[in-house]
C-alpha cells in the first residue's frame, strides 16, 4: 500500500508511465491543450515577453525556457512570433527546454529542425537543477496539474493497494500542508515548494508564466479525474468508494493505469505560497481569456487580418475562440505570472 502521490507518480512518470509512452494530444489523443488549439496562444505569450523587455524588467539577451514542452509546438510558436514582431531580438536570445525524457527531446529537436532549419538552436536540460540562467522568461503550460498529489478527506488521506484506494490516517506532512491551504476535502499537491526553490536557486532573475485549470482557493471537493480519449472519468467513479453506486463506471483503475491521463484542479493559492517561500512574488493572476487579451491577442489578430486573406483569418479566428470561450478554456483556465528580481 502506497500514498496516493506515489501511485500517481508511477501512473504518469515511471518507465511505462503515461508521459513516457503516450505522445498524442488533440483530436487523436486523450485531451486538448491551448497549444494544440491555436498558434496565437504562443503568439500572445511572445508579445508578453516583448512587453517585459520593453518595460525594462528583462534584458534583450534573455533566455527563454519552456518546461513540459511535449513536441515543442509552444516554444516554436513563441519563436515564430518574435521573428514576426521583433526579428532582431533572435540574435541575442537563447532557448532552453527542460525535458527529462530522451524521446521527447528528439521529437523537439526534429520539429525545430523542420521549422527553422539551423537558424534556431535548442538546448536541453533534464531538470531545473541543470538550468543556469542570469535572466529568464519561463513558460509552462499545464504542468502543475500533473504534479503528484495526495488526496485528503478530513483527518484521513488516500492510499492505494493493487488498484484499490482506501482512506487511512493522514501523515503529519500532508496534514500541515492541507491545514495551511484550508484543504479539508480534495487534493494536496506535492512538489510545488521544491519546484519554486529550484527555480529560484538556478535563475538569478525571472518572469515565470503558467496556465492551468484551477482556482485561487481550494474548491472544497475532489477534482481528481482521468482523461481517456476525450472521455472524463471522475476518479472515485472508478472505485468502490463512490457513494452513489449508480454512478460507478464499469471500467477499472487498473485498466486505465498509465494508459490515460490523470489530473486535478490546481490550487493557485498553494502555488503562490510556494513561490513566495522561494523569494518570488505573484505579479499577475487572471482567467486565460483576460490574460491573453492583456498580452496582446487582439493586436495580433488585427495584424493577421491586415496581412492575409479572409478565409485564413476566419479559420484562425475560430481556433482562437477555443482559447477564449468562457464555456471552454477562457474562464476554466487561469494564468499566473511570477517574478523574481
Amino acid at each position: 500500500m502506497v500514498k496516493f502521490n506515489q501511485y500517481m507518480h508511477n501512473w504518469l512518470y515511471s518507465k511505462s508511465g503515461y508521459y513516457a509512452t503516450h505522445k498524442k494530444i488533440g483530436k487523436e489523443g486523450d485531451f486538448y491543450t491551448a497549444v494544440s488549439s491555436s498558434m496565437f496562444f504562443g503568439g500572445s505569450i511572445a508579445k508578453k515577453f516583448l512587453s517585459s523587455v520593453e518595460e525594462g524588467f528583462l534584458p534583450q539577451s534573455t533566455t527563454i525556457v519552456e518546461i513540459g514542452a511535449h513536441k515543442g509546438y509552444l516554444l516554436a510558436d513563441i519563436v515564430q512570433f518574435i521573428f514576426t514582431l521583433k526579428p532582431e531580438f533572435l540574435k541575442s536570445l537563447e532557448f532552453i527546454i527542460v525535458e527529462p525524457f530522451k524521446e521527447n527531446q528528439e521529437m523537439q529537436l526534429k520539429y525545430f529542425k523542420e521549422s527553422f532549419g539551423d537558424a534556431i538552436k535548442i538546448l536541453h536540460v533534464k531538470s531545473l537543477k541543470e538550468l543556469t540562467c542570469k535572466n529568464a522568461f519561463i513558460v509552462a503550460n499545464e504542468i502543475f496539474d500533473a504534479f503528484p498529489c495526495n488526496v485528503v478527506y478530513d483527518d484521513k488521506m488516500l492510499f492505494v493497494s493493487n488498484g484499490k484506494p482506501e482512506f487511512k490516517t493522514i501523515s503529519n506532512d500532508v496534514k500541515e500542508l492541507a491545514k495551511q491551504y484550508n484543504i479539508t476535502k480534495g487534493e494536496v499537491s506535492v512538489g510545488y515548494e521544491e519546484f519554486a526553490k529550484n527555480l529560484a536557486t538556478h535563475v538569478e532573475k525571472y518572469e515565470f508564466i503558467t496556465f492551468d485549470y484551477g482556482d485561487i482557493k481550494a474548491r472544497g471537493d475532489f477534482s481528481l479525474r482521468i482523461y481517456d480519449k476525450h472521455k472524463v472519468y471522475p476518479f472515485f467513479a472508478l472505485t468502490n468508494l463512490i457513494k452513489d453506486k449508480k454512478l460507478k463506471e464499469k471500467i477499472t483503475l487498473n485498466e486505465l493505469f498509465a494508459k490515460s491521463d490523470i489530473t486535478y484542479d490546481v490550487n493557485f493559492e498553494h502555488l503562490k505560497g510556494a513561490f513566495e517561500q522561494s523569494g518570488a512574488f505573484l505579479h499577475a493572476y487572471s482567467s486565460q481569456i483576460k490574460a491573453l487579451i492583456d498580452f496582446g491577442l487582439i493586436d495580433l489578430l488585427d495584424i493577421m487580418r491586415k496581412n492575409t486573406n479572409d478565409k485564413s483569418y476566419v479559420k484562425e479566428l475560430n481556433r482562437v475562440k477555443t482559447l477564449i470561450d468562457p464555456a471552454f478554456m477562457g474562464e476554466r483556465f487561469k494564468m499566473a505570472c511570477f517574478r523574481k528580481t
